[in-house]
């Protein structure tokens, strides 16, 4: 599964993407963020206002029930505004 982080997050974690192998009980949008804090401080820190990100599965708004495969492309980002 492919991962991208945008602004703030990508800072934090401290790289714009990656490939992870989340364990087999992942399978919604909540169970990747509920794991991904297990991977390390930096993603703990970027992750604790989860209720802040928005998240993408292979190009599409997802909410946080949204099921995921192993091949998808998940994007984090804080929300967008314009102006």
């Amino acid at each position: 599964m492919k991962i991208l982080y945008f602004a703030w997050l990508r800072t934090t974690i401290g790289k714009s993407t990656e490939e992870i192998t989340p364990p087999e009980t992942v399978k919604t949008v909540s169970d990747l963020l509920d794991w991904m804090p297990s991977l390390g401080e930096n993603y703990s820190s970027a992750l604790e206002k989860r209720d802040l990100l928005r998240i993408a599965i292979n190009q599409e708004y997802a909410d946080p029930e949204h099921v995921i495969k192993p091949g998808d492309e998940v994007a984090l980002f804080p929300p967008v505004t314009g102006g």
